[in-house]
């Protein structure tokens, strides 16, 4: 097992790797920007090295500052967290090059999955149903235009090496096909440096159902079960859950054995998330992340795996301290992305934190780096607190969860637990009737009728 791991991440997950490195008796390194040298990370960590001024690229995305806190502090790993580096394949590369273990897949794993064209190709050859689409990178619009006319629109051009709803444009008919394309491959390329396009026929009304899952070194792949993540706006989740009202048992099972199957066949090292899209009855792969995802915790809530542990124990060359029937599923479990952020107009509220309290309770989890006095740097996502609860019914975690974001105070900037309240209000969400597309209908309707009363 590992002595030190180094963690190159920031906020409630760098956060939430040192709590499990002292669990396991790990000792844990947290790099930092300047605008993060006061967060509870870098307080709870065993050691802390500054590697740059605030923006990105110049700390948490340095790669040469990393590897060489790496070296300085004697850590033997480096665990990237989620976002930054954590799907960079060269990254991973160059921490093995350089005698660390890297906690995730392969470089080669990275790279397939993260080019998100050869992705599914790897998964349709690995028996993974496949939206329709292009087989590969589309070369030019014209090209693109008469494939959307074989496949019928409306289409969703979607940028290869895309993350975070960046670089992706929905093309309702041959009239907006050009311009739709235009403005996904500049987004794209302003993004991830790579303008490079595909497209797949756009479903009008699935799900977003993403599987959890985990493989060792010694040939062993299980899965978690799926999580619910279709509250979405501008393809960025806000409300996930566990597991998906929209799922029969049968549909459950069906879904994981065929991921898990998946990472088996390709030998998967780590945790992953396949995700997929789920409409008429039919699930259709979408993208598979090669890291732990934000709302891994409702996972953990519904089975009691550590997660975290168990991607540690698998890096370390161990195997999986479960097997597939060893992993029950229990009751259900909800996660409300509490960003500083308006809850109306989205506009990001970074600032000092003036007062704070977390819920508590039987069943309620707040993963969260925040603290009284702490100022909220505008510079990084503006995610501040994952609130999690778990309930053994649906109409129970609903409650539960009303409940806890009632009881949460967060003073000094806006948040959007008003939208989450408004959400968990709603008749079609408390009756799990929804998909991807409800919450943007939702608010759109919610922001006439307001102009039309005032």
């Amino acid at each position: 097992m590992f002595k030190k791991i180094l963690i190159a991440n920031r906020g409630e997950i760098a956060l939430r790797i040192v709590r499990a490195c002292k669990e396991m008796g790990i000792a844990s390194v947290v790099v930092h920007s300047t605008a993060d040298a006061n967060g509870m990370a870098v307080r709870m960590a065993d050691e802390s090295v500054c590697i740059g001024p605030p923006p990105s690229r110049q700390s948490y995305l340095n790669i040469p500052a990393i590897l060489s806190a790496a070296t300085v502090t004697g850590a033997d790993a480096v665990h990237p967290g989620i976002g930054f580096l954590s799907e960079n394949e060269q990254f991973a590369r160059m921490v093995e090059e350089h005698g660390f273990t890297f906690i995730g897949p392969t470089p080669e794993h990275i790279a397939k999955m993260g080019d998100k064209a050869v992705a599914k190709d790897t998964v349709k050859a690995l028996g993974l149903p496949v939206v329709p689409g292009s087989d590969g990178i589309l070369k030019s619009p014209e090209e693109g235009l008469e494939l959307a006319k074989k496949i019928g629109f409306p289409v969703l051009l979607k940028a290869v090496a895309g993350g975070g709803g960046k670089g992706m444009k929905v093309a309702h008919g041959e009239d907006d096909f050009k311009s739709a394309y235009s403005m996904a491959s500049t987004e794209a390329k302003n993004a991830f440096n790579n303008g490079d396009l595909y497209m797949e026929k756009y479903l009008t009304a699935p799900r977003h159902i993403e599987i959890q899952l985990i493989g060792d070194t010694h040939g062993n792949a299980i899965h978690l079960g799926e999580r619910d993540c279709s509250i979405q706006r501008r393809h960025q989740k806000v409300l996930e859950e566990c597991p998906s009202p929209g799922l029969t048992p049968e549909q459950r099972k069906f879904a994981g054995e065929l991921a898990a199957g998946v990472v088996k066949k390709m030998g998967y090292r780590g945790v992953g998330t396949i995700e997929m899209l789920f409409e008429d009855g039919k699930f259709y792969f979408m993208e598979m992340n090669t890291r732990l995802q934000v709302e891994h915790p409702i996972t953990e809530m519904i089975t009691g795996v550590d997660l975290v542990r168990e991607q540690i124990r698998v890096a370390a060359g161990l195997p999986l301290s479960y097997k597939q029937e060893d992993i029950k599923f229990n009751g259900w479990a909800f996660e409300a992305r509490i960003n500083a952020e308006h809850p109306e107009t989205f506009v990001p509220s970074p600032g000092k934190i003036t007062r704070y309290h977390a819920p508590g309770g039987l069943g309620v989890r707040v993963d969260s780096a925040i603290y009284d006095g702490y100022s909220v740097p505008p510079t990084y996502d503006s995610l501040v607190a994952k609130l999690i609860v778990h309930a053994q019914t649906r109409e129970e975690a609903m409650k539960r969860m009303e409940r806890a974001l009632g009881e949460t105070v967060i003073e000094g900037i806006q948040t959007n637990i008003p939208l989450q309240q408004l959400i968990l209000a709603q008749p079609d969400f408390r009756k799990g009737e929804f998909n991807i597309h409800w919450l943007e209908k939702f608010l759109a309707v919610s922001q006439q009728t307001a102009k039309k009363a005032s």
